[in-house]
């Protein structure tokens, strides 16, 4: 093929290949090839390494968790590589740390061994159960919680601001002990026969015999999915 240099093209006419890159130093098999239109390539011992296609993306080779496909000079062990398809992984010294699989879901290793799975608190608040105004508590911090409101006597409802996917999430409850359980066994969770909903939860503290405690300063609600 004909190679043309000119003041308005410059050097054009070759698209090379791989094997043999359109422009190239003194390595016949390294350098910057064409395969498609609107697209450049690189290639590195006669194999492609990156590209930039059509649409202005920069792709590259997979890569390893020993050699990943993104890394920093002087620490090539280090970085993002893509194990498989719709997944992004994370390497550290060589050996792979993170992922977000193709379900959406974030793994990570920090001492378990293996990556697997973070199932993170999706709801948490810290509120105090001894105010009302307006019919809702005070809360002191939380999460995902856009208020508490106070039905009665030891008896709330946490209100999400984002709702869960489903109901079927833990919640993990936590209370001092109000006046009226502090000399009997008390219980801070879900209140009996309500409903877990996707956007909110009610919770109770419940001294024995089942009946329901005075208001405490602090309680705490946790929500996993």
């Amino acid at each position: 093929m004909t190679v043309t240099i000119n003041g308005t093209t410059g050097i054009a006419g070759v698209d090379g290949s791989a094997a043999t890159p359109a422009v190239q130093g003194g390595d016949a098999n390294t350098g910057v090839f064409f395969p498609a239109a609107d697209t450049i390539a690189f290639t590195e011992g006669g194999t492609e390494v990156m590209r930039i296609n059509s649409s202005g993306q920069a792709e590259f080779t997979a890569g390893t968790a020993a050699l990943p496909a993104i890394t920093a000079t002087g620490d090539t062990n280090t970085g993002i590589f893509f194990s498989a398809a719709d997944t992004i992984d994370f390497t550290e010294g060589g050996v792979a740390t993170g992922q977000f699989d193709s379900s959406g879901n974030f793994k990570f290793n920090s001492g378990y061994g293996s990556a697997a799975v973070a199932y993170g608190c999706r709801a948490w608040v810290n509120f105090n159960g001894t105010t009302n105004t307006a019919g809702f508590c005070t809360i002191r911090g939380s999460g995902n919680v856009t208020s508490v409101a106070d039905n009665g006597t030891g008896d709330y409802t946490v209100n999400f601001t984002t709702a869960m996917p489903d109901a079927n999430y833990c919640v993990q409850c936590t209370g001092e002990s109000s006046a009226a359980s502090a000399t009997n066994d008390s219980v801070f969770g879900i209140k009996d026969g309500s409903t877990l909903t996707t956007t909110s939860v009610n919770v109770v503290e419940t001294i024995a015999g089942g009946t329901t405690g005075s208001d405490g300063v602090y309680y705490c609600v946790a929500i996993f999915r």
